[in-house]
């Protein structure tokens, strides 16, 4: 694989315009919706709090195994690279297949979307956009890493300023302390809140997804002990007060009850503000945020089947890099292609809950799990980066994922099941052909 040659500038702006993507602007309206109530804030919150809390677990593994892949070598790690470990992470690796294209294929439907407020698109015009912005992705994509660091400090540049602009808009001309002074109005806490907050929970933390996309680039990070757990952290920092700060200027010009019906709410904020154009210039900054976090999802991802493959895990032709720009090329194209597939098949709405159910039992409850198992296992030295209250912080994550998982529905659960099982199924005839875990005998292991 190629140098480390990303630092912790570079690091922490991939991990951001992975997070700030199409999904706080086209899930702002529908959280306040399941809300019903100005209390939405407090779904971006709790968004927020299992960010950090999960992000501890991210931290100790990423710095203690900073390599491509990055969950797929914390699975195996975990569970015993010659036992329970193969079948976890190839299952990773199973579902990653899947769900990585529909992430990336989830933003390009929304940049589509969103195009639509400057042009009106049919279906098949949509969907052409939604393909040409995979395809672009790709283009950019093929080349030298540190090339692609440079290029997601200028996307970052472009995050950064619209969010700002946006919040800035409701702090100059909106009442922008006025949905904090209100946030308490009508709440109850009961059961109707409780799960009124699951299920609204599950579009936010759709939103903060990515804080871990560093760790998929393990390799290639400078100082990887310190950077990664740094750039989790300050990630998820910024995120949180631009979505909060953001949430609470637009409902300062747009009433929340009026907000929570508006598809186009950040560009209808400022035409309100500011007239046409500005609403105009707005969606065009939008779609740059959305575009930029098609390229660093995509980026972070062509990296997981190559580690696979590279660990003789996964079919080979996924381990080879480009001859002169040493990248995993095979990778990229295979998954770009998948994603490409998916964004001409599917829409927004029906990607958001089957991305979340299909990771949390294998990625994020699995993960939690196995670094409890590591750490009773391994020495205290092989983790540079120790969580504060440990093993506290692991099991509140596992809760919360669980109720997350929960909130997705009966049957994206039992979608994200049967992709389990499939690709259970399919390892156990992979490893009975090529002798390995379980069916190694007891001194082969």
């Amino acid at each position: 694989m190629s140098e480390r040659r990303l630092g912790l500038a570079q690091a922490t702006a991939i991990n951001m315009i992975d997070m700030v993507g199409i999904g706080p602007f086209i899930t702002l309206p529908m959280v306040i919706g399941m809300m019903n109530g100005p209390y939405f804030l407090y779904a971006w919150f709790a968004g927020a709090v299992l960010s950090f809390v999960d992000a501890m677990v991210w931290s100790e593994l990423g710095a203690a195994f900073p390599k491509a892949g990055g969950s797929y070598n914390f699975l195996k790690e975990a569970y015993g690279t010659n036992r329970a470990g193969k079948l976890m992470s190839f299952l990773f690796v199973w579902q990653t297949m899947i769900q990585a294209p529909l992430v990336i294929a989830s933003a390009a439907i929304g940049f589509a979307s969103y195009l639509s407020y400057l042009l009106p698109l049919t279906t098949f015009t949509s969907k052409a956009v939604s393909g040409g912005v995979v395809i672009l992705i790709v283009i950019l994509l093929y080349r030298k890493i540190e090339a692609i660091g440079k290029i997601s400090v200028l996307l970052w540049g472009g995050v950064i300023f619209t969010m700002l602009w946006i919040i800035g808009g409701g702090i100059a001309y909106g009442n922008f302390m006025a949905p904090i002074h209100h946030i308490n109005d009508g709440l109850t806490i009961n059961y109707a809140f409780v799960a009124a907050i699951g299920f609204a929970s599950v579009k936010t933390v759709y939103s903060y997804l990515g804080y871990y996309n560093v760790c998929h680039l393990g390799g290639e990070i400078k100082d990887p002990i310190k950077n990664i757990p740094r750039s989790m952290f300050l990630s998820i920092a910024g995120i949180s007060i631009l979505y909060l700060a953001m949430n609470i200027s637009v409902t300062s010009v747009i009433p929340w009850s009026e907000a929570k019906d508006s598809e186009f709410v950040i560009s209808v904020f400022m035409q309100r503000l500011a007239g046409n154009t500005a609403a105009n210039i707005v969606t065009c900054l939008i779609l740059w945020v959305a575009f930029a976090s098609v390229f660093s999802a995509t980026l972070g991802y062509s990296r997981i089947p190559y580690a696979a493959a590279a660990d003789g895990a996964f079919f080979k032709v996924f381990a080879k890099l480009h001859p002169t720009k040493k990248f995993p090329h095979v990778s990229l194209l295979f998954l770009g292609g998948i994603a490409f597939i998916f964004s001409l098949l599917f829409r927004l709405g029906d990607v958001i809950s089957a991305i979340l159910a299909m990771r949390i039992l294998i990625q994020f409850i699995g993960q939690g799990i196995g670094l409890i198992l590591l750490r009773r296992a391994r020495s205290k030295d092989t983790f540079p980066y120790k969580m504060p209250f440990f093993p506290l912080p692991v099991y509140l994550a596992i809760l919360m994922w669980a109720c997350i998982l929960i909130s997705t529905g009966l049957k994206m659960v039992l979608t994200g099941v049967v992709v389990i099982v499939a690709g259970t199924i399919v390892y156990f005839i992979k490893a009975k052909r090529n002798n390995e875990w379980p069916f190694l005998k007891a001194n082969e292991i």
